[in-house]
This record gives C-alpha cells, sequence and structure tokens, in this order.
C-alpha cells in the first residue's frame, strides 16, 4: 500500500517535531550555571532567533503568503 500524502506529512512531522523538541530542551539544560556562563544578552538574543524562525515558519503555511503570478 502506498503512503499517501497525509501519511507522509504526519509521519514526517512527528518525527522532526519530536527532534525539535528535544534539541529545545537540550538549549534549556545550558541554563546550568555550574556549567556555563552566559549573560542576559545572550539569552535574548537565542530567544529572538528563535521567535524568528516561528514566525517565519507560520508565514511558509499560509496561503496568502506564497507568491503567485498570473496572467490574466
Amino acid at each position: 500500500m502506498e503512503e499517501t500524502k497525509r501519511d507522509k506529512f504526519k509521519r514526517l512531522c512527528e518525527s522532526r517535531m519530536t527532534n525539535t523538541l528535544k534539541q529545545i530542551e537540550l538549549l534549556g539544560n545550558l541554563s546550568n550555571t555550574n556549567a556555563y556562563e552566559y549573560n542576559d544578552e545572550d539569552i535574548d538574543k537565542m530567544i529572538k532567533t528563535l521567535r524568528k524562525a516561528i514566525s517565519e515558519l507560520q508565514q511558509t503555511f499560509k496561503e496568502e503568503s506564497k507568491k503567485k503570478f498570473k496572467l490574466d
């Protein structure tokens, strides 16, 4: 039985989300001040970058944001 586009999306999405969430958890481990040194600027830059990536992800899933060209 051939995998449908929906099945493929679900399979890849679940795998990639699991990996992404694990990586975010690992970033959180960097908050251990016994092992690492950082400042507020470092954290702000990290969070700003993550928020920008999420915003760009949202845009890619919005139909109206996809560039279209049509000759009438």
